[in-house]
């Protein structure tokens, strides 16, 4: 690939396209959160379920998916696997056995474990501190 213009000149190319600026940003995000994401053992996809369900707990998965803009075969795996690190139950509700329920447990609950936020440079000022390991100093 030479990084001439392209022959036609009505053809977009890849830095025309907003799309694959906000592709770009994104990547750049993940990877900025995967150090301490990595510490705590979370994907970032991982993270986000976790922060929906601190914000609601006891939802649906469908309303979680809606939540997170996720389908629920995207969304089924990644509960399973956070099911199986012990930090939510599923379970199916018992006026409609179609319906399955997320739960935080004990150990995921927000006032016990919560990360509040895993990078610092991504938050307003107050989450920043939460995050640190020594909570009087600021970045």
């Amino acid at each position: 690939m030479s990084a001439s213009a392209p022959n036609t000149p009505d053809l977009a190319t890849l830095d025309d396209q907003l799309c694959f600026a906000i592709y770009s940003a994104n990547t750049a995000i993940n990877r900025m959160y995967r150090p301490y994401l990595s510490k705590l053992g979370l994907t970032y996809p991982q993270y986000i379920a976790l922060l929906a369900l601190w914000e609601t707990d006891d939802v649906t998965v469908g309303a979680l998916g809606k939540r997170l803009y996720l389908d629920t075969n995207t969304l089924t795996p990644l509960l399973k696997r956070l099911e199986g690190m012990g930090h939510l139950t599923r379970t199916r509700d018992p006026r409609d056995e179609r319906v399955v329920r997320i739960r935080l447990t004990d150990q995921a609950a927000p006032s016990r474990r919560r990360p509040r936020t895993p990078s610092p440079a991504c938050t307003p000022w107050p989450a920043k501190e939460m995050w640190t390991s020594n909570p009087g100093s600021r970045r």
